[in-house]
C-alpha cells in the first residue's frame, strides 16, 4: 500500500514526456545516433592526425615518439603472444576487487553520514583530511603494513577510491527532498521502506557520480602501485617496465588499453545502470 502511494507521488513529481515528443525523438533516433558517433570520433581523429604529422616530421626521435602504426603493431604483437591479455586480466582483477570494496564501504559510510548526525560528526573530518592527500602518498605506509604483492595493491585501491564515493553518497542523501521523506512517513513507511523507496532512489544520481569518480581514482592509483608493490603482472607493471628499455610503443599500447577499458566500463556498466534507474524514473534526462 505504501509502495503504491509513494510511486503515485513520485510519478506526479517526475517530469513526463508527451507522446509527440517521444515520437519525434524516435523518428530522429537514427540520424542523431550517427551524429553522436561522428561528434564523438572527431576529436580522436584530430588528435590522431596531429600525432601522425608530428611523428613523421621527425621533431622527436622515432623511438620516443612512435607513429600510430608502431603502436598498433606493438598492440597486435603483445596480444598475439598472450602477454597483453595476461597483464589486462591481472589488472582487472585487482581493479574490480579494490573498487568493489570501495563501493560497498563508501556507499555504506556515505549513507550513514547522511542519515546520522553522529556518523557525520565522526567521519566527515576524517574524510575531509584524507581525501586531498595524493593516493601514492599512502603507498609507502601500505607497503610497510601489508608487504609486497596483490593484497597491498587491492587495499590501497579500495582506500583511495572510497573517498569520492563517500563524499557524493553523503551529498546525495542530504539532497533528498524533505517533502518526499515526510510524505512517505505520513503514509506509514518505516525506516526500511523509507531507505529503499525514497532515500536510495533520490540519492542514486549522486552515488553513480561518486562511483564514476572513484573508478577514475582506482585506475590512477593502481597503475602506479603495480610497480611499487612488485607484482609480476599488470598494465602498470608493463608500462613502467617498457620505460626502462625505451619501448614507447609498448607504453602507449598500455595507455590505449587502459583508456579502452575505462570507456567500456562507462558505456556498458554506468550508462546502462543509469538508464535503467534514474533516467527511467524521470530524475535525469
Amino acid at each position: 500500500m505504501v509502495r503504491r502511494h509513494y510511486r503515485a507521488l513520485m510519478s506526479d513529481l517526475a517530469p513526463a514526456a508527451s507522446p509527440s515528443v517521444v515520437a519525434s525523438a524516435s523518428a530522429r533516433r537514427g540520424e542523431s545516433r550517427w551524429r553522436v558517433v561522428a561528434r564523438t570520433a572527431f576529436p580522436f581523429l584530430v588528435v590522431a592526425l596531429a600525432w601522425e604529422v608530428t611523428a613523421h616530421l621527425g621533431i622527436f626521435p622515432r623511438k620516443l615518439f612512435p607513429p600510430l602504426e608502431d603502436v598498433a603493431a606493438a598492440l597486435v604483437r603483445l596480444t598475439a603472444d598472450g602477454i597483453l591479455p595476461h597483464h589486462v586480466l591481472d589488472t582487472l582483477l585487482r581493479l574490480l576487487a579494490g573498487f568493489a570494496l570501495a563501493a560497498v564501504a563508501g556507499v555504506a559510510i556515505g549513507f550513514a553520514m547522511g542519515r546520522s548526525r553522529w556518523a557525520e560528526d565522526v567521519f566527515l573530518p576524517l574524510v575531509s583530511i584524507g581525501a586531498p592527500i595524493p593516493g601514492l602518498a599512502y603507498a609507502p605506509l601500505f607497503l610497510l603494513w601489508f608487504g609486497l604483492g596483490n593484497a597491498t595493491a587491492v587495499l590501497l585501491v579500495a582506500f583511495v577510491s572510497a573517498f569520492p564515493v563517500v563524499f557524493n553518497t553523503w551529498t546525495g542523501v542530504k539532497a533528498v527532498k524533505d517533502i518526499w521523506v515526510r510524505s512517505a512517513q505520513a503514509m506509514g513507511a518505516d525506516n526500511r521502506r523509507l531507505l529503499h523507496h525514497v532515500i536510495l532512489p533520490g540519492a542514486l544520481p549522486y552515488v553513480l557520480t561518486g562511483l564514476r569518480l572513484g573508478l577514475a581514482q582506482a585506475w590512477r592509483i593502481l597503475v602506479g602501485v603495480e610497480m611499487l608493490a612488485a607484482v609480476p603482472w599488470g598494465l602498470g607493471w608493463m608500462i613502467f617496465g617498457a620505460r626502462e628499455f625505451l619501448n614507447t610503443d609498448v607504453m602507449l599500447a598500455g595507455v590505449v588499453v587502459i583508456g579502452a577499458i575505462g570507456l567500456a566500463l562507462e558505456k556498458f556498466v554506468f550508462q546502462r545502470l543509469e538508464h535503467y534507474t534514474v533516467v527511467r524514473w524521470g530524475m535525469m534526462s
